[in-house]
């Protein structure tokens, strides 16, 4: 059997044209055509590559309302338009609970750290 790393330098120190030439030269004498499996692998290689969408809206969720559990009311009806005392304290103890839904990362950002300011655990997904 041939020394497959003597075969792997000799083929390193090939131009790209004498590639192209040896490449020709393996299918004509084995029968086969290596256009195939390179336009797949070219094709999965482009999906592979294909840049992942980023994520644009982000939920803001309650996950724990902390010692302070008065600033952390507070804040919530600042973040929350249209709560009361009531459903505010009812929110903050039922935590976890979603505060935002399909809000800008800056913005999700802000209320998480004011919500963390006033002592309460808040993620964002």
């Amino acid at each position: 059997m041939a020394d497959l790393n003597k075969i792997v330098e000799e083929l390193s120190g090939l131009t790209v044209m004498e590639v192209a030439e040896l490449v020709k030269s393996l299918e004509t004498k084995w029968g086969v055509s290596a256009a195939a499996p390179v336009a797949a692998a070219a094709a999965g290689g482009a999906a592979a590559a294909a840049p992942v969408e980023e994520k644009t809206e982000f939920d803001v969720i309650l996950t724990e309302a902390g010692a302070n559990k008065i600033g952390v009311i507070k804040e919530v009806r600042g973040v929350v338009p249209g709560l009361g005392l009531a459903e505010a304290k009812k929110l903050v103890e039922s935590a976890p609970q979603t505060l935002k839904e399909g809000v800008k990362k800056e913005e999700a950002e802000e209320i998480k750290k004011k919500m963390e300011a006033a002592g309460a655990k808040v993620t964002i997904k």
